[in-house]
């Protein structure tokens, strides 16, 4: 017999908690100032970013691709349109 109840679902499995994420984060994303949120996230002095970026290092030292050499931690330029 089929089970016609909603599956109460959690974990990597949770639909419904990821549909509501795809729809807060695409919310997000077309009426956020993105620079203004990237301004204000900067680090505010030279003991913050040294903190930050000690702390991107160690994130990223642990990742799969955590290689002394993809550890560039200098912003990427921007492509300009002129």
């Amino acid at each position: 017999m089929a089970n016609t109840e909603k599956p109460d679902v959690q974990g990597e499995g949770d639909y419904e908690a990821a549909r509501r994420y795809r729809e807060e984060v695409g919310k997000f994303v077309k009426s956020a100032d993105i620079d203004k949120a990237a301004h204000d996230a900067a680090p505010q002095s030279p003991d913050e970013q040294r903190e930050m970026t000690e702390a991107e290092r160690a994130g990223r030292s642990h990742s799969k691709a955590g290689k002394e050499k993809d550890m560039n931690l200098k912003p990427e330029a921007k492509n300009s349109r002129q």
